[in-house]
């Protein structure tokens, strides 16, 4: 009998929560960092490395991987896990968030979208059906319902319009996905930054039944304050005994406030695309390898950190392998990020299992305000 997803709650400290997410694929240790892989890849880093780091799932993108390799070709040889030698458990983005933002020519009704692709103008259709059916076929561990996000600012008539479609498409969402052990189906609250919206769309959400919950419709242009003020309230609306997962966020002190208001799960693309753009997060806050000051510097991107790129390599080293364009730049950045990722994670599933998360976010707050050091 294949074993069913589960979450197991460990600890709680106020609203920061420790557990597990148990998949046949693997463990999932809460909260999370996923490390976004869109097209089958997270940019620069073999799939190995990205598990040394710490991550025990990736995401990956509907959106992307429908229209390039295609989802049946990925079907036919394996699945999205052999074809791109990840063993442990993927989540995939329905696509809704691509569609809106990339996507050409769009065009919304009841039954879903068409579009144009960005890559080559061919025309698609993409509706909660046909998502489901996509995630099927790449072999997704987690899959995500087919909601529409509004960027904000947004009217509030438009807000509550567009909630109360994604709601209608997650009930289709629930019923095309079907029973299938192993695998979770995420159900996506909406609502922008209106608590009454917000309340609507968890109602629904939790009398459909999904197997886990996201905060959706956020990291979408209203900025940290009225995000944070969102997650003060927004997951506890939610189910205590499901993984609650805040999508596209973010920086490390968006993660560690995310944390703190009752979330398990988040992901982004920013340790990989600040590493290929010469930005390297460290506990003091950013640093900008390409900035002159670097370049007689000896010393590691950050004394404290064990990733390859800080045992074995000087500040000055990466900035000339920036300045010069070499591929090894972004390859060390981003193992260093992904790396910096993690450890946050795991220091904030420690301190909430020994009931001291606040003195790690005053720890956390305290390196960042002390800056990176100048050159010795």
């Amino acid at each position: 009998m294949t074993q069913r997803f589960s979450f197991s709650l460990h600890a709680t400290d106020g609203a920061a929560r420790t557990g597990t997410i148990s998949t046949p694929r693997g463990q999932i240790r809460t909260p999370a960092f996923m490390p976004v892989g869109t097209a089958a890849t997270v940019k620069a880093m073999r799939p190995e490395s990205v598990a040394e780091t710490g991550a025990d799932i990736l995401l990956g993108n509907t959106y992307h991987l429908m229209l390039r390799p295609g989802a049946e070709r990925v079907d036919r040889l394996g699945g999205l896990h052999k074809f791109m030698n990840w063993d442990k458990p993927i989540l995939t983005d329905s696509g809704g968030f691509q569609v809106m933002s990339l996507a050409e020519l769009r065009k919304l009704t009841e039954e879903g979208v068409t579009f144009r692709s960005h890559i080559d103008g061919s025309k698609h259709t993409l509706t909660p059906e046909r998502s489901m059916e996509i995630q099927r076929l790449l072999g997704s561990d987690i899959v995500m319902c087919f909601d529409e996000c509004p960027a904000l600012p947004a009217t509030d008539d438009r807000v509550a319009e567009s909630m109360r479609l994604s709601m209608r498409w997650a009930e289709r969402s629930r019923e095309a996905f079907g029973d299938r052990p192993g695998h979770a189906l995420f159900g996506i609250q909406q609502g922008g930054v209106t608590r009454e919206l917000r309340e609507e769309s968890a109602d629904a959400l939790t009398s459909i039944g999904f197997d886990g919950y996201a905060v959706g419709g956020l990291a979408v242009g209203e900025g940290q304050e009225a995000m944070f003020g969102v997650l003060d309230y927004a997951p506890a609306m939610l189910p205590h005994d499901k993984p609650r997962y805040l999508m596209g966020v973010g920086k490390p002190d968006d993660i560690v406030g995310a944390v703190q208001r009752g979330i398990d799960m988040m992901d982004c693309v920013l340790p990989s695309r600040s590493g290929r753009t010469g930005q390297a997060w460290t506990r003091r806050g950013q640093v900008n390898i390409k900035n002159a000051r670097h370049q007689d510097d000896p010393r590691p991107l950050d004394e404290a950190c064990t990733c390859p790129a800080c045992r074995s390599y000087s500040r000055a080293y990466l900035h000339h392998l920036f300045r010069s364009g070499e591929i090894l730049s972004s390859m060390l950045l981003t193992w260093h990020n992904l790396h910096y990722f993690q450890q946050i994670m795991a220091e904030m599933r420690t301190a909430i299992a020994e009931a001291r998360f606040a003195d790690f976010e005053a720890g956390f707050h305290a390196a960042r305000a002390e800056g990176d050091i100048a050159p010795l």
